[in-house]
């Protein structure tokens, strides 16, 4: 039985020389088809086309003799060699890489990459990819079939960014295409492809902008985090006084904390503010990582938002409305914060059906309300009193009191 399997990433260039003795030695070689076309494949060898690699895991464990599998690029990034080393199957895994797709994709658009983030797209993690580009000023997307630029570029409507396609890499049927995103459904596209999403900052200052390096991948070097903290007085989101900023209780730091703790915005999340107020929420869960859209009714509240969300480094989509009627064409969020409108737009927001809703109430018998509401729709209810009392520490006397009740639904 084999307990011992050399995986070979190919680029499109030679293989080295331990790539061909591992190949040359081989009884059974899984791949793609343009890797079982490759002429170092042995001609007596047993041939495995790579569809499922857990199915192919099963048969090299069971094969007698010397097996290899040839994958594209790097196959230790967000490839075969974590399913091969799975300890069902009890191999022993060489690698011999190549370049990743990645770092091919980035090479040909001339880009650094150090600062993007990575994901990958198929059928399940398509809209988490899609929200990544939501809240990031440079992404590269691993697509699938069926989960390619033209489907990106559907669930990113209403969002510009640019899109920098890579296709068939190291082939000779490679093609790199830049075009707007509102484009990119008007193609069709060949496969196995890359695709770099390019929007915000990053756009503004083009592929070849100057900056400095960063220390940590996957953070844009030219937006570092502006102050240190969360659930910061409003007056850092909207360089006003707080308490003129944020009158009464729905801004206070202290309720955006528990409201931020209940969320528990993450990458690949799409978030929900709505009436957003002075954007402090929605700021800080773009902060966390996750895309948000911040509805608000207010035009001049909307413009501080968007200032916010440029000082703070992050991708903030603001949508000026009124809920629920506002929310009708918005896509499907993943947790919602509901910082106005009433009733019906909790009620509103529960019919679409998001993991958890968080919210607020000034007196019991409102609480009660949505908490009927929330529970009427299928959530677990949650629900707490909430009192902070502010004080000038120059002279330790009371500045102001809040008292509040904090509600939250979780999906059941």
């Amino acid at each position: 039985m084999a307990d011992r399997v050399t995986v070979i990433g190919w680029d499109g260039s030679p293989l080295t020389e331990a790539a061909r003795a591992a190949l040359g030695a081989a009884t059974l070689v899984a791949g793609a088809a343009h890797h079982l076309a490759l002429p170092e494949v042995p001609p007596g060898a047993e041939r495995i086309r790579l569809g499922s690699v857990a199915l192919a895991a099963r048969r090299i464990a069971g094969h007698r003799g010397t097996a290899v599998v040839l994958a594209d690029g790097d196959p230790g990034f967000f490839g075969v060699v974590r399913t091969l080393r799975a300890p069902e199957y009890g191999l022993e895994v060489e690698v011999v890489p190549a370049v990743s797709s990645v770092a091919a994709a980035f090479a040909r658009a001339g880009m650094p990459w150090d600062d993007a983030q990575i994901v990958v797209a198929h059928g399940r993690t398509l809209r988490r990819a899609v929200n990544v580009c939501r809240a990031h000023t440079k992404v590269a997307v691993l697509t699938s079939p069926g989960a390619g630029p033209a489907e990106l570029a559907l669930l990113l409507e209403g969002v510009h960014r640019t899109f920098f396609i890579c296709e068939a890499l190291g082939t000779d049927r490679e093609r790199v295409t830049v075009l707007t995103s509102d484009k990119a459904a008007d193609h069709v596209w060949r496969d196995p492809n890359v695709v770099i999403v390019v929007g915000g900052s990053a756009a503004a200052a083009g592929p070849g902008a100057a900056g400095q390096g960063g220390w940590l991948a996957g953070r844009d070097p030219n937006h570092p985090p502006a102050v240190r903290g969360w659930a910061l007085p409003a007056a850092e989101y909207t360089g006003q006084d707080a308490r003129a900023a944020a009158p009464g209780t729905a801004d206070s730091a202290q309720l955006r904390a528990a409201q931020l703790a209940r969320l528990g915005p993450r990458p690949g999340d799409l978030v929900w503010d709505i009436g957003a107020g002075s954007g402090a929420v929605a700021v800080e869960a773009a902060r966390f990582g996750a895309a948000v859209l911040a509805v608000e009714r207010d035009a001049a509240a909307c413009a501080r938002m968007s200032a916010a969300a440029r000082h703070f480094g992050v991708q903030l989509q603001v949508v000026h409305g009124i809920a629920p009627l506002a929310l009708e064409a918005l896509p499907e969020p993943d947790v919602v914060r509901v910082g106005g409108g009433g009733v019906r737009t909790v009620a509103a927001c529960a019919d679409r059906r998001p993991e958890r809703i968080v919210t607020h109430a000034s007196t019991r018998d409102e609480a009660e309300a949505v908490g009927r509401v929330l529970a009427d729709g299928g959530y677990t209810v949650e629900c707490a009193l909430l009192q902070s009392l502010e004080l000038d520490t120059r002279e330790w006397t009371e500045r102001e009191r809040a008292v509040v009740f904090l509600l939250s639904g979780s999906r059941m």
